[in-house]
């Protein structure tokens, strides 16, 4: 009975670890093609207002060493290694070719207090307590293991450094996750949206206790091409749920509005 249960558990584990580097291989190449879309993607992500709060609110100091996890096209990356010359940043992302462009503009605009290192979206390359904070906008929605993830971000943060995350929420409503269907209608590896309790708790699990927080909004386009089954997912849920979400349909474009978990965690001394 032992040596069932030990075959079952191996059985298992391998089929997961399948399917977590299934799913960071989805990401990889949905965001491959979303880069290559230039503006659009910029149309997508960008949002100067938001930028600006979160710089406003994240507790920079000289020297720091700061991890910017999924990267993606060093947003907050850039603005914080130009503003902050004594601070050292590195990106991380698992898109090769975007961190290649950022490579790129940080020798073009001789920004040398930054840089940005590709992994295998699973285990992190750097050593314990290496980081004095780490910052992830618009990111961790697609990490197909999170707990894995904030252990490996608990881990590489000093004691009492900080883990800043800003991502997406599902609305208060919205119970049966139209959102994540939504999302996962775009085979670009979205897994799912976390309410700020689960961030909470997820977080807290590893060391890491809330400091502060705000919210903000993103409203945004997708290629209804891209968006497969549509008109369907509408029809399997409730019609307040999804006008919650401000949903427009314009041209070839799908527009929707979110709400955004904006939180500090500091871990514990």
């Amino acid at each position: 009975m032992g040596l069932f249960w030990s075959l079952a558990r191996k059985i298992f584990e391998e089929t997961l670890m399948t399917d977590i580097e299934n799913s960071i291989i989805s990401t990889k190449q949905g965001f491959e093609q979303s880069f290559y879309s230039g503006d659009f993607y910029n149309k997508q992500t960008q949002d100067e207002h938001h930028l600006k709060n979160i710089l406003d609110f994240l507790p920079l100091k000289a020297d720091m060493k700061i991890l910017d996890l999924g990267a993606g096209s060093g947003y907050l990356s850039f603005p914080i290694a130009k503003k902050n010359p004594t601070i050292s940043i590195i990106g991380l992302d698992i898109v090769e070719k975007a961190l290649e462009v950022n490579r790129f503009k940080a020798k073009k605009e001789n920004i040398r207090n930054i840089r940005f290192v590709s992994y295998n979206g699973i285990d992190f390359p750097f050593v314990d307590s290496e980081f004095d904070m780490v910052i992830s906008r618009y990111a961790l929605h697609h990490f197909p293991d999170i707990h894995k993830s904030i252990f490996e971000v608990s881990r590489i943060i000093k004691q009492g450094g900080f883990l800043f995350i800003s991502d997406p929420t599902p609305n208060a409503n919205d119970i049966c996750r139209f959102v994540d269907e939504y999302m996962q209608l775009k085979k670009d590896g979205h897994i799912k949206f976390y309410t700020k309790d689960e961030w909470l708790q997820i977080c807290g699990k590893y060391g890491l206790q809330f400091k502060k927080s705000f919210e903000s909004k993103i409203r945004f386009p997708r290629k209804k091409d891209t968006a497969y089954g549509f008109d369907e997912l509408l029809k399997r849920h409730d019609k307040k749920i999804v006008e919650g979400y401000e949903l427009e349909v314009a041209g070839d474009e799908i527009y929707i509005t979110e709400q955004v978990n904006n939180i500090l965690f500091y871990k514990r001394l």
